[in-house]
């Protein structure tokens, strides 16, 4: 028995497997870049959320403040997941009077004293609120308004 190869194979099948492995490697690379920016995304995007939430939270502890009497730019510290660790610093800068207009629904006082007025002002405030990531970066910029109500006397020694 002579046992002869078929007379025109060269190789072929080395060939087309060679060529689906190099497919194959390109497909998983492609995947893992892929994956990899995908991961970058969703940790960019967490960040942003959580330094938005941060700078509300600043803007809430500085309103909740008697900010009105002593306005001034501060750096407040958040702690967003309560482990008793400072997660965000956010600089709010100093607040300001944007607006003033005489409140017309309060009704007036019953009681008038000297170098005092029965009328009370809307204030409209403007905070700025700024979380920083140094590592990469990354910043994100928060601008509130917000209205108080102020007495005749405290509106004219913090509004214009």
């Amino acid at each position: 028995m002579n046992a002869k190869a078929p007379p025109k194979q060269r190789g072929m099948a080395l060939i087309i497997a060679l060529i689906m492995l190099l497919l194959l490697t390109l497909m998983v690379s492609s995947a893992f870049t892929q994956s990899t920016t995908n991961l970058e995304v969703v940790g960019n995007q967490q960040w942003r959320s959580e330094a938005l939430s941060a700078a509300d939270v600043a803007i809430e502890q500085v309103v909740g403040s008697a900010f009105t009497t002593a306005p001034v730019a501060q750096a407040v510290n958040v702690d967003l997941n309560r482990d008793d660790r400072t997660d965000y610093v956010v600089q709010v800068s100093r607040p300001e009077c944007v607006r003033a207009s005489l409140a017309s629904a309060t009704a007036p006082s019953s009681l008038t004293l000297v170098g005092m007025s029965n009328s009370t002002w809307n204030t409209l405030w403007e905070m700025v609120a700024t979380v920083d990531d140094p590592a990469s970066g990354a910043s994100v910029r928060v601008r509130s308004g917000v209205r108080v109500l102020l007495s005749d006397a405290q509106k004219n020694a913090v509004c214009p």
